[in-house]
């Protein structure tokens, strides 16, 4: 189990469009803690904190505790707002949970042990068919990511979600099929045509052009000596 993620936070007074406008004036993004049977708590975070945790994968995934007026939250991040330009956050929805609480959620998958697959080292391809994978399962019980051994696999092989190891507590939410992963790919071979050989095919052309001519030439005498 991941351990959660600590963000700061401070309380806002007002709700609405208009003061949402007056927090992100005064240098922090507009949030809101809801769910879980309780009254919605209006927050506003530094854009600073909240840009590193978006930097990295899993934002949606990741279990956060929230400090804010004496109170510590557990929640997941729902809904991401961003600016239509510069793609800046302007709005974040975070979901209160508790202990019954199963939701579906994507997990990172990380691939390991690169240097021990065989494939790779005769210069195959990693072709990633699925970077994350949705797993069904408590809040608490979520993943940092799953891990994918590479090791042992030569190209043309296959690696299948039944090769990665779940958590405990946590079920996929495709349960009709053994899908595919990742695979090792053969590398791809470009051929080029070097200029000798473009330069001998117009050479072969030309000396052509010149025995028809010298057909031609020798019609014309056996007419003239007729």
């Amino acid at each position: 189990m991941a351990q959660p993620h600590q963000l700061n936070a401070e309380i806002r007074e007002r709700a609405g469009k208009g003061a949402a406008r007056a927090t992100r004036r005064a240098g922090r993004v507009p949030a809101v803690i809801y769910g879980n049977k309780q009254e919605p708590v209006l927050i506003s975070v530094d854009p600073v904190d909240l840009m590193k945790e978006l930097q990295q994968p899993g934002f949606f995934s990741h279990v956060y505790e929230i400090a804010v007026g004496g109170e510590t939250y557990k929640v997941l991040a729902r809904d991401l707002q961003t600016h239509p330009i510069n793609n800046l956050p302007t709005h974040v929805d975070f979901m209160r949970f508790s202990k019954k609480t199963r939701l579906a959620v994507d997990v990172y998958v990380e691939f390991i042990n690169e240097e021990e697959c065989p494939g790779l080292k005769e210069g195959g391809v990693l072709n990633v068919v699925r970077h994350d994978v949705e797993l069904r399962c408590s809040p608490d019980a979520i993943p940092e990511s799953l891990e994918a051994d590479l090791s042992g696999l030569e190209i043309g092989d296959t690696l299948h979600i039944s090769a990665i190891k779940l958590p405990e507590g946590a079920e996929l939410t495709i349960t009709d099929r053994d899908f595919t992963v990742a695979t090792i790919a053969a590398p791809t071979i470009f051929t080029e045509v070097e200029e000798g050989d473009e330069d001998g095919e117009e050479g072969a052309g030309e000396d052509g052009e010149g025995t028809e001519g010298g057909e031609d030439g020798e019609g014309d005498e056996e007419k003239s000596e007729d």
